[in-house]
Formats: structure tokens, sequence, C-alpha cells
């Protein structure tokens, strides 16, 4: 069965090594005779049937999704502590609620877009499609697969992008799939607006930077104060860039002539 991009025989070892468990051991915890476990775990079982596959998900904690199509061998210890122990939705995101969305009369999903008026009524509303229906949406061309949504950005802390521009952010349905220093919005349990940033993902909390640095010093965040992530996209914007000055060419300069000293050091 492991092809094309199926990883359920080496999972399910891994997951049954992983707790020190013989094949016999784990063939009784699953109601399974020896030689039926055996046969699932050797890949001698061409199409598992739904059933045991489901079992199997339960019994591990792990999603079909990933007990299927991830290489769990990949994973790194952090996450496979937290799905042995049951958090790992704190991880990916999936622990918050299924997204409620919008279509439009061709069944193709609305870009809702969140005034600055419904910022507060958002986070309570945020998990109830009756609200999310009354949000003004439209369509944009040319947007790729998946779900966008525009935010309205307001502070200094990410100049030169205006306070007063719209955020079209595309929803991070698994967390673990940010790499690093990624512009996003995060809808924050118990805030009141959106908290736009470069995300990196740590151990248990998000480290969210500003893009103007001299506005706001870099702080972390715990997984469970976040309910969304909405990766950037794009943004509009009704206010011309400022010219970059002499000074701000001077220190970009001197940054890129840093980065090149330290890369140079470090191949050393």
């Amino acid at each position: 069965m492991e092809s094309a991009n199926v990883f359920f025989n080496s999972n399910l070892k891994l997951l049954r090594n992983r707790r020190k468990n013989s094949q016999e051991q784990q063939a009784q915890l699953l109601g399974y005779t020896r030689s039926k476990y055996t046969a699932l775990e050797n890949g001698q079982t061409g199409n598992p049937p739904l059933v045991d596959l489901v079992k199997i998900s339960n019994f591990f904690k792990v999603t079909l999704d990933d007990l299927l199509k991830s290489d769990l061998s990949r994973w790194s210890e952090l996450e496979l502590r937290k799905l042995e122990t049951g958090d790992l939705e704190y991880i990916s995101g999936k622990k918050m609620r299924l997204l409620s969305i919008t279509v439009n009369s061709e069944n193709k999903e609305n870009l809702e877009y969140i005034p600055v008026k419904a910022k507060a009524g958002y986070i309570a509303g945020h998990a109830d499609p009756e609200f999310i229906a009354k949000l003004p949406k439209f369509t944009m061309p040319n947007l790729p697969q998946g779900t966008f949504r525009m935010f309205p950005i307001g502070g200094n802390s990410m100049l030169p992008i205006v306070p007063g521009s719209d955020f079209i952010g595309q929803f991070v349905e698994d967390w673990r799939t940010l790499k690093s220093r990624i512009p996003c919005v995060l809808v924050m349990n118990g805030a009141q607006d959106f908290v736009f940033k470069f995300v990196t993902i740590g151990e248990g909390y998000f480290l969210l930077e500003s893009l103007n640095a001299v506005e706001q010093a870099p702080y972390t965040v715990d997984f469970s104060e976040v309910l969304e992530i909405w990766k950037f996209y794009s943004y509009q914007s009704r206010q011309m860039p400022e010219p970059t000055s002499d000074v701000q060419q001077l220190k970009e300069l001197v940054t890129e002539a840093l980065a090149d000293l330290k890369y140079l050091k470090d191949k050393e």
C-alpha cells in the first residue's frame, strides 16, 4: 500500500514502536489477531478496510489524513510528543474549528471583508455561519485555490504598509506548514483587533515580529491564544508609498552587506 505518498504501513510501525509494543501486544490492544495486524503493518493488506483505518486512527489519536499521507518519521520530536498526549491540535490549529465560509451562485467561495466596525464582532462571531453570512463579500480574479478573507490593518508596526490598508490573507488550515517569518494576520482569542506580524512557529508558541522594529519589539504568544491564522497574499491601499530616502537606501545597503558577511562567515 505504501505508494503514491501513502505512509500508512511505516506510520503504523513507528507509532507502535514509540509505545514499545510488540506486534503481538499491539494486535491484542486493537482486538486483532497477530496475523491480521502483521499483514496491516507489513503492507500485505492491499486496501485496508475503512473500519480498520478509523480504529487505528482513533487508537493513536492521529487524523486519518496524517495516518495515511504524512510521513511521521519526518515530524519533530515535539510534534510526535504532542500527538501522543493529544495536544497536536494546538500545533496544527485543528483544535479550533471548521471554518465558516460563504459561496456565490456558482458555488465558488466568496472573499468576505471584515470592516473596521465589525472587528470586535468577528472575534465573537468568527465561528457563527450567520455572522459570516452578513459580512460584505465579493470575488477577485486570479486568486489561487483556497479560502481568502480581507482584514483592515491599523497601527504603524508594519510600515511601509500604511494603516488603513486592507490585507488579503489565505486561511492556514495546518499551522505546521508555516515557515520562518511569514507575514500573517492572527485572530486572537479575547483581543479587540487583529494582529498583523511576521510569524515564526516555536515549541508551543508563535514568535511575532514587526516590519517596523522601532515601533514594536518581537514578542511571543501561546498557541492557545490564537483562533485563526491568515497568510499574506496581497494588500490594497489608497495611499501612495513614500519615496525611499537616501538614509533608508544606505541602511538597506548596510543591512545587505552585513547579511552577506554573515553568510560568508557561516560557510567558513
